[in-house]
């Protein structure tokens, strides 16, 4: 059996009770494409979290989340703003540039969060035809370097946007890792924050696969059947990913895999930092931990627990916690490194 990494929590397995309840649901027939008992139960429940006027599609990926989600709310002529660290400038080959037809305009952060003043540069050209329109500012929370935005911050995104004519979408790929880190409920730092459009994600926290899309305001889901469906992410057995989110929520499952991963991102920094010999580069807010390590000592120490590079020119690496960390993991891997530095 391979051992756990820090690699990213992608690589881990799915959490039990996701199984159990996946089990649970393979009984019988179901009508396809989403017009089934179990899809319109979780999508209820995601009403509960974020309100009344929460429409709620569900997708295979994160990816596509994020690039339908987009399409729904812009046209070729916009630009959407975000962070250089962004998953949807870094990770998505282009997806976004290439279905909703847009610019995507990105800013320079120490810490991947943006701010209203890094966005200002890009607020130009309005109304004028020879510049593209800018329509969306995308945050992702927790931010790619595992820092978290706070209400307030959000709270002066969206209202900035909004005052521009533009939306606020929300990458929510840790979003539970932000929630416990915040200590606050779901709607608190979205609905009620001012976020328009949210990709909900589940997989890298215990789930196996599925996203859910999440228009926050009314009208702005108005055609999104028709674009999941061109968006060839329409799923015809979609009780197999509600019944996902379904064990997700029950018993804060969601918070119990998160809370988890958080703290051992928590011991791991702490247990790294002990050392003396290498830096923490950024804040642990959620599950990640950024460090920077003697590269020949990454490379050989990484052949046992694989993590990637992060920034390679100055030798910054990537570590990522999941559901099923242990402390046994941390203290291995850290005296491992130990012994690789002395």
């Amino acid at each position: 059996m391979p051992e756990r990494g820090f690699a990213s929590d992608n690589n881990a397995g799915v959490h039990p009770e996701i199984l159990k309840e996946i089990e649970s649901v393979n009984k019988g027939h179901a009508i396809a494409y989403g017009s089934d008992y179990y899809t319109e139960q979780a999508k209820q429940l995601f009403k509960g979290i974020f309100g009344n006027e929460a429409e709620t599609f569900f997708v295979f990926n994160g990816t596509a989340a994020n690039v339908l989600g987009l399409s729904s709310i812009t046209r070729s002529w916009n630009s959407i703003m975000t962070a250089f660290t962004a998953h949807i400038e870094q990770d998505e080959c282009g997806a976004p540039e290439k279905f909703t037809g847009c610019k995507v305009l990105t800013v320079d952060t120490p810490d991947g969060k943006i701010t209203v003043d890094m966005l200002e540069k890009h607020l130009h050209g309005v109304g004028f035809e020879h510049h593209s329109q800018p329509r969306v500012i995308s945050i992702t929370q927790a931010s790619e370097m595992g820092t978290v935005y706070n209400r307030g911050e959000i709270v002066k995104l969206a209202e900035f946007a909004h005052e521009n004519g533009m939306f606020l979408h929300m990458d929510g790929a840790r979003i539970a890792n932000a929630s416990v880190s915040l200590d606050l409920a779901f709607r608190e730092f979205t609905t009620d924050s001012g976020v328009d459009v949210l990709s909900f994600g589940g997989t890298k926290n215990g789930m196996m696969y599925g996203e859910a899309i999440i228009f926050l305001k009314s009208g702005l889901s108005e055609d999104f059947k028709y674009i999941r469906k061109q968006g060839m992410q329409l799923s015809s057995k979609m009780r197999f990913i509600a019944a996902q989110y379904i064990a997700y929520f029950r018993n804060d499952l969601w918070k119990r895999c998160a809370s988890h991963s958080n703290a051992m991102a928590r011991l791991l920094a702490k247990e790294i930092e002990s050392i003396g010999k290498i830096n923490i580069s950024q804040p642990v807010q959620s599950n990640g931990v950024f460090a920077v390590i003697p590269k020949d000592v990454a490379e050989r120490v990484s052949g046992k627990y694989f993590f990637y590079p992060w920034n390679e020119n100055i030798s910054e690496y990537r570590l990522m916690t999941s559901w099923d960390t242990t402390e046994e993991d941390i203290y291995d891997f850290v005296s491992l490194l130990k012994e690789e530095l002395d």
